[in-house]
Parts: structure tokens; C-alpha cells; sequence
């Protein structure tokens, strides 16, 4: 149940920064006297397409978080076995790490205007991201190896259903990451490819974050996390 609440915690802060952002927690109606500027409101609408991404990224954080609480009660019972991490899973990490900070290079070169680093940083950021892919199915690969197939134990199962689904999403990643990459390639400027790279960057933040918690879960790391929590607070 801590776990679930860490991850429900982390969605909320984050909701709470880009609400923020956009004014929405402001009372205009309220003010009196001259109109100024409202703070922290940007100067152009949010686009319909960022608009759904938030949203179907609370769809996928809530699809997540249920399937971790289901693994967090589950593994109470006496039937459950830990199953060993394969060393290539910090490997990997690293791989969507990089992706994501090439995805972020490629926002900045992008409000930049400069193109060929925004090529660059795509390309890196695709190329990463399917080594990532790659190593995950390396991983199942070696637990199958080991006699850790499905169905041989519940955290097993749990464990192969997580990484599956998380990397289909990134897989659908990849293939809006492909048509920014073509459209960067015929585009003569860089304005119209502003939000379609924004919006892969957003996406691939949100999958290394959902990542690093079903890592930490994982390896205990969230458990740990939430004991010093208690601790502290009593």
C-alpha cells in the first residue's frame, strides 16, 4: 500500500506544477481595479493535443498505480518469491535515461531553431530508446533462462505483465518519435515541430519516471523510502 501511495504522490505533485502553469487555480473574477497580467499564464493557449497528452497520461499513471497496489497486496501472500533483477536492468536504465535527456536536448534546439541539433538529438534519443527495448527482452531472456518463466511464480508474472506494458508504451512512443523525425527532415523550419517534440519529450519523462518507481519498487528502494518517511514523521 506504500508503494501505491508513493506513486499517487509523485502524479500529484507533478498535476499540481503543470496546473500551476497554466492559471488555472486563479480567481479573476475576484480582482478589482486595473486589469493586469495574470502571473504564470502563458501567452499562447495550450494546445488541444498537449491537453491530451496530460490526459492520457493520468489514464496510464492510474493503469500503473493499480497494477502496482495489486503487486504490493499480492506479494503479502506466503506463495510469493522475490525475483532476482538481472544485472542488464541498471543497463538499461541507463539507455532511457540518455533518451530522455536527448529528447529534452532536442526541445531546446528545437525553441532554438536549430536544426541539425534537433536532428541529432532525435535520432540519439531513438536509437537509445531501442536499446532499452532490446535489453529488456535480453532480461526476459535470462529468467527464462534461470527456470523465472511465467506462471512459475506470482512475482514473476507481476514482473513480465509491468515490463510488457511498459514497453508497448514506448513502443507507441517510438512510432510518434519516427514521424518527428521525418517531419524534421522535411520541414524547412523548426516552428511546426515544436509541439510534436515537446510533446515526445513529455511522454518520454513521464515513462523514465514511471520506470525509476517500478525500479525502486523492485529493489525495494520505495519500501526503504517510505519507512525513513515514517520514521521521521513520528
Amino acid at each position: 500500500m506504500g508503494s501505491i501511495l508513493f506513486f499517487l504522490s509523485v502524479l500529484a505533485i507533478i498535476a499540481t506544477w503543470w496546473l500551476s502553469r497554466q492559471g488555472l487555480a486563479s480567481k479573476p473574477w475576484l480582482e478589482q481595479g486595473e486589469m493586469v497580467a495574470l502571473p504564470n499564464i502563458p501567452d499562447e493557449p495550450v494546445a488541444p493535443a498537449t491537453i491530451g497528452l496530460w490526459v492520457f497520461l493520468a489514464v496510464v499513471g492510474s493503469f500503473f498505480a493499480l497494477f502496482i497496489s495489486a503487486y504490493t497486496m499480492r506479494m503479502q501472500l506466503p506463495d510469493w518469491r522475490t525475483l532476482p533483477l538481472p544485472p542488464i536492468l541498471w543497463l538499461n536504465t541507463i539507455m532511457l535515461v540518455l533518451s530522455s535527456i536527448a529528447l529534452h536536448g532536442a526541445m531546446v534546439a528545437v525553441r532554438r531553431g536549430e536544426k541539425t541539433e534537433l536532428k541529432v538529438s532525435l535520432i540519439a534519443a531513438g536509437v537509445a530508446a531501442l536499446a532499452f527495448l532490446s535489453g529488456q527482452l535480453v532480461a526476459w531472456q535470462q529468467l527464462a533462462d534461470e527456470g523465472h518463466g511465467l506462471t512459475v511464480n506470482p512475482a514473476n508474472d507481476f514482473f513480465y505483465v509491468l515490463t510488457g506494458a511498459h514497453g508497448l508504451h514506448l513502443l507507441g512512443g517510438l512510432v510518434a518519435l519516427a514521424r518527428t523525425i521525418d517531419k524534421a527532415w522535411r520541414a524547412p523550419a523548426t516552428e511546426r515541430l515544436r509541439l510534436p517534440v515537446e510533446l515526445c519529450a513529455t511522454y518520454w519523462h513521464f515513462l523514465l519516471l514511471l520506470w525509476l518507481v517500478l525500479l525502486s519498487i523492485w529493489a525495494g528502494w520505495a519500501g526503504d523510502f517510505i519507512d525513513i518517511c515514517r520514521q521521521l514523521l513520528t
